[in-house]
């Protein structure tokens, strides 16, 4: 498997209720000898791929054996304050992931899909079909605190779409994390596992937020990253 080193521009064509939109997006890759498997990654709402949170799972996710290609949504390329619109950003996973697995000389079912938030939700969303034509088809979802609800508005959950996923799907969440409460999490997810076959876990980080801040144990956003490749190099082997 021959990656592109470092950097890369990835076209992106992305249908939106304004018409069609024709643009760019950056990504890195990071690679791994003889990777057994290929992530995509994609950021939160508030920080793009540089973020040493992401810079520091995705290298050693690439330790663990695993190439990754980390982008950014147009809006976070362009500076802007809000992260794009569902029809936008989901396009722009799509896009992404058809890139990644024709640099990779595969299909994009052997591509895996991993996002941190905001990404993780696009990312399902585009899984799902929703703003696509036909839907998204990675080997699998990766979420890095998945935001299952605003912060107080646990009334409110963002799961329906989750239902309709045939891919495997791992939840990596911290106890303290305000956008999943606990006992919602592990409802959706025991519901989400109901079907025969399915293939959904949920790895739990006592005491982290939703950035993966370990109350009373400082570390750095790299570390923090890092620290939660082991677990989705299990998954992903599993």
């Amino acid at each position: 498997m021959n990656l592109p080193p470092g950097t890369v521009t990835i076209p992106v064509t992305a249908t939106t209720p304004r018409g069609t939109v024709n643009t760019e997006v950056s990504g890195a890759w990071v690679a791994a000898s003889q990777p057994h498997s290929v992530v995509v990654l994609a950021h939160g709402a508030g920080a793009g791929r540089e973020h040493p949170f992401l810079t520091g799972f995705a290298g050693a996710l690439a330790a663990e054996g695993h190439a990754v290609l980390s982008f950014n949504f147009p809006a976070m390329d362009a500076g802007k304050k809000f992260p794009d619109r569902p029809p936008l950003a989901v396009g722009t996973w799509d896009a992404v992931l058809a890139y990644a697995a024709g640099v990779a000389e595969t299909t994009t079912g052997r591509i895996w899909a991993a996002g941190k938030s905001f990404g993780a939700r696009m990312a399902s969303l585009a899984a799902a079909g929703e703003e696509l034509e036909r839907p998204m088809t990675p080997a699998g979802l990766i979420y890095l605190g998945y935001p299952l609800h605003a912060p107080g508005k646990p009334e409110k959950l963002r799961d329906g779409h989750l239902d309709g996923l045939a891919v495997p799907q791992l939840f990596v969440e911290g106890t303290r994390d305000a956008f999943a409460r606990i006992d919602l999490m592990e409802a959706v997810a025991e519901r989400l596992m109901a079907p025969a076959g399915s293939r959904v876990e949920v790895e739990w980080v006592e005491g982290a937020d939703h950035s993966f801040n370990i109350k009373g144990h400082r570390r750095p956003p790299e570390e923090c990253g890092a620290s939660l490749a082991p677990a989705v190099d299990r998954f992903l082997r599993a």
